[in-house]
């Protein structure tokens, strides 16, 4: 799938999710205290079927697209990641994940050492964004990957996103059952283009807002759509010299310090 149609398809979603059910939308998100005394509940519940339906039909036709393209590439990526999280990569003294294996600090770090050993062009990106009145302070990393196509005998070069705790990023509290059901779908890593993560992120973002407005419960500036985007977004803090900013996890002892070892990549693969 070329660009184009990446393209196509994150603005489909965008628009689905911002026009096709806004006055469905409406009704439901703010129903009150009078509406669940009343005993005509019919039309919500209508309309609440309709919503979940739709989410979910949507989510799977943006990951059967997902799973078209790379597949070669997601299969040895996948393999890479689970292998690592097989063995003891995890050297810095950072609380163990409930898994008991590691942090995704070390994960992200092994992973990358092990692909390039294939030849596999990786490398680490991180995001960083400061303080607005809209989001907090943040920062993500992530590891990039770079595959060669061949189009019309033509190479080209194509960026994937590789992202080994995504399914996680979307966990919420006391989530509705179809909110599960949406989530259940989604890979365990993502591994593939930009475009097809932001449609997703999309997606998952607008339905964790309703299923916690269903709940009754805040849903927090870091859930939000704009904010989970920024994560794979590779935006540069505007003033590199504050000293404010403190990343979440510091550095482990590790023969892999810093982005800029990962700068000489060996030769790309080649994507089918």
């Amino acid at each position: 799938m070329d660009n184009n149609n990446n393209n196509s398809l994150e603005e489909r979603v965008s628009v689905f999710l911002n026009e096709e059910f806004d006055h469905h939308r409406c009704n439901n998100l703010e129903y009150d205290h009078h509406h669940h005394q009343s005993n005509d509940t019919n039309d919500w519940s209508e309309e609440r079927t309709i919503y979940w339906e739709s989410q979910y039909l949507l989510l799977q036709e943006v990951l059967e697209r997902y799973n078209l393209t790379g597949s070669k590439l997601r299969r040895e990526i996948g393999r890479t990641t689970d292998m690592a999280k097989d063995t003891e990569y995890c050297h810095c003294a950072k609380t163990k994940t409930v898994h008991g294996h590691g942090c995704n600090y070390c994960l992200r770090r092994i992973v990358i050492k092990n692909l390039r050993e294939k030849g596999i062009n990786a490398s680490l990106c991180s995001s960083k964004w400061r303080h607005t009145k809209k989001h907090p302070q943040g920062c993500h990393e992530y590891i990039e990957v770079i595959g060669n196509k061949t189009i019309s005998s033509q190479s080209k070069q194509i960026s994937y996103v590789v992202e080994v705790e995504f399914r996680d990023q979307f966990e919420i509290a006391k989530p509705c059952e179809e909110y599960k059901k949406l989530l259940s779908l989604l890979p365990e890593y993502y591994i593939g283009k930009i475009d097809c993560l932001n449609a997703v992120v999309r997606i998952i973002c607008d339905s964790a807002k309703r299923s916690m407005k269903e709940k009754k419960i805040h849903m927090g500036p870091w859930r939000q759509t704009s904010f989970m985007l920024m994560k794979w977004s590779k935006v540069p803090l505007n003033n590199s010299s504050d000293d404010t900013f403190q990343p979440p996890i510091s550095p482990p002892p590790s023969p892999i310090k810093k982005q800029s070892q990962f700068s000489v990549a060996p030769p790309a693969v080649v994507v089918t």
